[in-house]
């Protein structure tokens, strides 16, 4: 009973949400600093993942919101951390950028300045939390940020992009189109930009995203995560559509302070579904339907863990 009435006065603690910015004009960052009501020195940076991905999870690639990361910061925030979760460069209220120039170095650049401007408000425990891409990001920061405390991998791969897409594009193209693109595809994940390459695929291997392309394909997660020495969880949903557990078990081999949390039907939205596409649509696009109910519990076990 008092246990409840603990968890019911958290989850009631106000919060303080403020739109902060790093930079200026062309080169201008934005995001949401969330507080608790009693002053912390514990702060979690969220990163989201790939393509066109808000602050809050959200991608403007597809219908609705999810909200999936707003919530969990909030629940973090309930709960005593500071949050900050960030637009990308190019996307939400960030500064455009010309993708010619863009590539995974970049976010991580952005993610250091943002620890920085963490630092400046004084905030001494620091937590990278990475949402898919977001989570490969967050393995290159800790690998440069030395002060990190802890790092949180979500639906983070354990093989090298090109191995993920080549799979994913197998699920979804025509044999004959598929065998088509992987000339390309090797080109890329050989440093090289590519020429040849199946139209039905322009909007993905279009010249002027290839430099992304590269600096992706080139990067081993497995191999960045064996660079670290502070803790690190890595959570996986059963149900999620894109990254499979199996990618979350290579990522637990190679960290040296691994913990491996796997949840049973979450997907890749961090929502409770089954496994099929129709079963998981409406998690993309309501922003009502909760978080799954142990992924909080479960980052709030590692907080608890590595204070």
């Amino acid at each position: 009973m008092l246990r409840t009435l603990i968890l019911s006065l958290l989850l009631s603690l106000p919060l303080q949400a403020k739109e902060v910015s790093i930079g200026e004009n062309n080169d201008k960052l934005s995001g949401t600093l969330e507080t608790p009501e009693t002053p912390t020195k514990s702060a979690a940076l969220f990163i989201s993942g790939s393509g066109p991905t808000d602050r809050d999870g959200n991608s403007f690639a597809l219908p609705g919101k999810n909200d999936s990361l707003k919530m969990l910061a909030e629940g973090l925030t309930k709960n005593g951390i500071a949050t900050l979760r960030v637009d990308k460069r190019g996307i939400g209220q960030s500064a455009a950028v010309d993708e010619k120039k863009l590539t995974i170095h970049t976010y991580v650049a952005d993610i250091r300045r943002w620890m920085h401007y963490l630092r400046s408000q004084g905030y001494t425990d620091l937590t990278l939390i990475g949402h898919s891409e977001g989570a490969l990001i967050a393995l290159l920061v800790a690998e440069q940020e030395k002060d990190i405390a802890r790092l949180i991998s979500i639906s983070g791969a354990g093989r090298p992009a090109v191995d993920i897409v080549k799979e994913q594009l197998k699920k979804q193209l025509k044999e004959e189109t598929y065998l088509q693109a992987l000339p390309a595809l090797d080109l890329l994940a050989s440093g090289k930009q590519a020429k040849d390459y199946p139209l039905q695929l322009v909007a993905f291997l279009r010249p002027s995203v290839q430099p992304y392309l590269i600096s992706w394909f080139q990067i081993d997660p497995a191999v960045e995560i064996a660079k670290l020495d502070i803790p690190i969880l890595i959570l996986q949903g059963t149900t999620d559509l894109q990254i499979t557990v199996k990618e979350s078990t290579l990522l637990d081999q190679a960290a040296t302070q691994g913990t491996l949390e796997v949840i049973q039907g979450m997907n890749h939205v961090l929502k409770e579904s089954g496994g099929s596409i129709q079963q998981q649509l409406p998690s993309y696009s309501d922003p009502t339907i909760p978080l799954h109910k142990d992924l909080l519990k479960a980052i709030l076990r590692f907080f608890k863990a590595t204070k």
